[in-house]
């Protein structure tokens, strides 16, 4: 009697478990990123490579032509030279974005259909903030909105 109990406690618990699964939402998967890190990366570097050239140069056109439409429309040559005076005028080299790897402040998102990247190069004595927006437009990802601010390096703590 008692196997008979113990084994019909042990169906309906099976039995139990088994409804409890069906019904239960399947599990999500894992949401895939918005760009690999890689690419990321790759924005990054080369929109900042392209900013340092521009402020060598002081010829913002193909930071410009190689943007979105829609920052190209915002944004003149002379508008993106007056953004960014300072950089260019304190001869700040970004040249180190090439050098050394970005700490990202998030993951890579989306923000109203654009790609957004926020991070810092740590390097010294001044660091290396960004903020990028990027635009999917022929195919590519094109920079949509730029701020470059070089605060001071963060102390590294003591041990």
């Amino acid at each position: 009697m008692f196997i008979r109990i113990l084994l019909a406690l042990m169906l309906s618990a099976g039995i139990a478990q088994a409804q409890t699964q069906k019904d239960a939402p399947a599990p999500k998967a894992a949401a895939q990123p918005v760009v690999s890190a890689q690419e990321a990366l790759y924005l990054v570097r080369s929109t900042l490579l392209t900013l340092n050239d521009a402020n060598k140069s002081g010829n913002y056109t193909v930071l410009r032509d190689l943007a979105a439409p829609g920052f190209q429309a915002a944004n003149t040559p002379a508008d993106l030279a007056r953004t960014f005076t300072d950089l260019r005028e304190r001869k700040f080299d970004l040249f180190g974005v090439l050098l050394i790897v970005p700490k990202f402040h998030a993951p890579p998102r989306m923000e109203n259909g654009m790609l957004r990247l926020r991070g810092a190069f740590p390097t010294a004595p001044l660091e290396i903030d960004f903020d990028l927006l990027f635009e999917k437009a022929g195919g590519t990802w094109r920079l949509f909105g730029i701020a470059v601010t070089t605060p001071p390096a963060k102390a590294a703590p003591k041990p």
